[in-house]
């Protein structure tokens, strides 16, 4: 049995407190408080604690899905990718750039946050951007 800490960052906020993940044979199984992290000191919320459940839930989607005839398929990046921006440009071309709204999330950097307003405004060409937190 292989067991190892693997240090890395709570994906739970955009605060960044750092964890250390117990792996046993490639598998997550818990999360622990980094005590030397700067942010966190050793400290985590309820959210971190259990972070290890969120990243092996039976749940969490692996790959993009395309809905098809009411059903949704399996598919590769690059075709949901596709998919989606004919979708917006298509319902730009229809009723305008303000037609479409952005919303955020605490479960992301503050960078990755930055990086989605500016993909609303510069791309898109909408100010509708919204975050959870404020909701």
């Amino acid at each position: 049995m292989e067991c190892k800490l693997v240090p890395s960052v709570c994906s739970y906020c955009g605060t960044g407190c750092g964890v250390l993940f117990e792996v046993i044979n490639n598998k997550i199984v818990g999360t622990l408080p980094m005590k030397t992290h700067p942010v966190n000191e050793g400290k985590l919320c309820i959210k971190g604690w259990n972070l290890h459940e969120h990243v092996n839930s039976i749940l969490r989607l692996k790959q993009p899905l395309v809905k098809t005839f009411g059903r949704f398929m399996k598919t590769d990046w690059d075709e949901a990718i596709q998919l989606t921006a004919d979708r917006f440009k298509e319902i730009i071309a229809k009723h305008g750039p303000d037609s479409i709204g952005v919303l955020v999330s605490a479960k992301i950097t503050n960078e990755e946050n930055y990086l989605a307003q500016k993909l609303a405004r510069a791309v898109i060409g909408t100010n509708n951007v919204d975050h959870c937190a404020r909701l």
